[in-house]
């Protein structure tokens, strides 16, 4: 038996440590949920696996026992938002480790727009600055169930409970990416058609100034042509020859 006050490991590690295709997956996990390190991934999976280890065993057996326990494990999975209240027992095998990393409390946080990143989020929770209700709760990998998601709040006593704190997401940063691009679009729209509706007087314009440019060049052709002097005729070399003989 091991001391009371030292804790158990909750997760196991890779069965081999150097594999490609894992290392780069749970770069990407690490990225796109704000992890700290890979133990929250291992924890996490260590907890799919064992929703699939009991669905599996339930699966197979037919006893009173296995009925009541398998209710249970739906009620608590369905709870907890990874699959549908109506579902059964074998949708307990497709839940995914994004499913159960997008209920924990870091990303939720982040999801409604009380924090400005995941990091941001982490560091909100670990600040003792985010409450459940009337629950404070300092684990960003705390998994949220359904009716709990409704009660996120900043405490009362912090100084981001204000909404014009600096720290908390603005009304222009509220807005989803996908509706500022079609604002801009929108924008660039009618920009293009107020350029197509002046295009036209523009161009009547420019064809004016355009007439009278050519009119100017032709005159300004014509009056040097004849302010030009006429060339005289070069005399022959014969001539020439002659006058230079007469002279000697």
């Amino acid at each position: 038996m091991g001391h009371p006050k030292l804790k158990k490991k909750t997760y196991s590690k890779p069965t081999h440590p150097w594999q490609k295709e894992r290392l780069e997956g749970e770069k990407e996990l690490l990225r796109e949920f704000g992890l700290k390190n890979k133990e929250e991934i291992w924890k996490v999976n260590s907890l799919l696996r064992k929703y699939a280890k009991q669905a599996k065993t339930l699966i197979a057996l037919d006893t009173p026992q296995s009925e009541i326990q398998r209710a249970q494990l739906l009620k608590k999975v369905s709870s907890l938002g990874l699959i549908d209240e109506t579902a059964k027992l074998e949708d307990v095998l497709t839940i995914t480790l994004n499913g159960i990393l997008s209920r924990r409390l870091q990303t939720l946080v982040y999801k409604n727009k009380l924090a400005k990143s995941l990091r941001q989020a982490r560091q909100f929770i670990t600040h003792e600055h985010v409450l459940i209700g009337d629950k404070k709760i300092t684990s960003p990998s705390y998994i949220v169930s359904r009716q709990e998601e409704t009660l996120i709040n900043f405490a009362s006593n912090s100084a981001l409970f204000s909404q014009d704190h600096p720290e908390r997401v603005s009304e222009k940063e509220q807005i989803p990416p996908t509706e500022k691009k079609k604002a801009k679009k929108e924008e660039k729209g009618e920009k293009a058609k107020e350029k197509k509706e002046k295009t036209p007087k523009e161009k009547t314009k420019k064809s004016q100034k355009s007439k009278i440019s050519e009119g100017l060049e032709t005159k300004s052709q014509s009056e040097s042509k004849e302010k030009k002097p006429e060339e005289k005729p070069k005399e022959s070399t014969k001539q020439d020859k002659e006058n230079k003989e007469t002279k000697k």
